[in-house]
């Protein structure tokens, strides 16, 4: 049984863990709700660029665009495809990391002409240890997620889609569905599928005419490399969301524990120190009955 010294040190380390944990919940606290705002603020831009698709679509439903080919001239192991896989720049986050980085290696898997765009460090790491190749990285860019970033992470992307070189592009990230639950999916993001914009349009509804200096399809091939850009923002943002509610419940977790340890850990050393007393008052009482008899003789 260890002495009452020893746990009184191991009681002194866990309440110093705890106060870094208990730190890093109230940081990831700060951050989420920054997370949220910039959520909020993004998803009526977002919306905007899929409404204007939407209505440019309805003027030329047969206009075909490189944006919207799904190389159905090409057969479905020929293809290649690009994965933007958005991880954290740290740890201690939970599962938020693993779950995505399991995606990922799952497609990987499937076809042989892949090429791997990570967003954030411990993603680079990771891939670069199991000897993926990493197309491209972009380190240190899911701390504070801006449209600069995503546009930094869209136009390589869009370039080399532009030129053939990708004839899909996925965008693996979390979703954060509430304060409890956030989840791992994959998005296609290109090319682009007209049924998700296009809906039916009701019976006896005035449908507005659009004037343009400039052909409908010109205007379109403006405007969704914006909503690529856009998504890839919504994506980041998300994914930050996500990753301090990670953190966050994480770091609960880990406080909860040391608490139950350190309950755990009293009761042991007060059992500890009370044998300790009984000892010592058992060798008193048995010292003094020894000067007691050594009188009498």
């Amino acid at each position: 049984m260890a002495n009452t010294r020893e746990i009184q040190k191991r009681m002194k380390s866990i309440q110093d863990t705890m106060k870094i944990t208990s730190a890093m919940y109230m940081i990831s606290s700060a951050k989420l709700r920054t997370a949220k705002q910039k959520l909020e603020h993004t998803e009526p831009y977002f919306y905007a660029l899929q409404s204007a698709i939407s209505r440019l679509l309805r003027h030329i439903p047969d206009e075909t665009s490189r944006y919207f080919d799904e190389h159905e001239d090409r057969k479905d192991e020929e293809k290649c495809r690009g994965y933007i896989v958005i991880t954290a720049d740290k740890g201690l986050a939970g599962a938020y990391n693993h779950n995505v980085i399991k995606i990922a290696h799952e497609l990987l898997e499937q076809g042989d002409d892949n090429k791997l765009f990570v967003v954030g460090e411990l993603g680079r790491q990771y891939f670069s240890r199991e000897g993926l190749a990493v197309d491209m990285e972009f380190k240190y860019t899911v701390q504070n997620p801006t449209l600069h970033l995503a546009r930094v992470i869209a136009d390589p992307i869009l370039e080399m889609y532009n030129q053939n070189e990708l004839d899909e592009v996925y965008v693996i990230y979390t979703k954060m569905e509430n304060s409890f639950s956030m989840e791992a999916e994959v998005r296609k993001l290109l090319p682009l599928q007209k049924e998700n914009f296009v809906g039916k349009a009701p019976v006896d509804i005035y449908q507005e005419e659009i004037k343009a200096d400039t052909s409908m399809q010109e205007i379109l091939e403006h405007v969704v490399p914006n909503y690529v850009t856009g998504f890839i923002y919504g994506a980041l943002v998300e994914s930050f969301a996500s990753e301090h509610n990670s953190r966050m419940m994480a770091m609960q977790a880990a406080t909860d524990s040391a608490k139950e340890m350190l309950q755990t850990l009293s009761i042991e050393y007060n059992r500890v120190r009370q044998a300790a007393i009984t000892q010592q008052i058992t060798e008193v009482i048995g010292g003094a009955k020894a000067q007691k008899k050594k009188k009498k003789k």
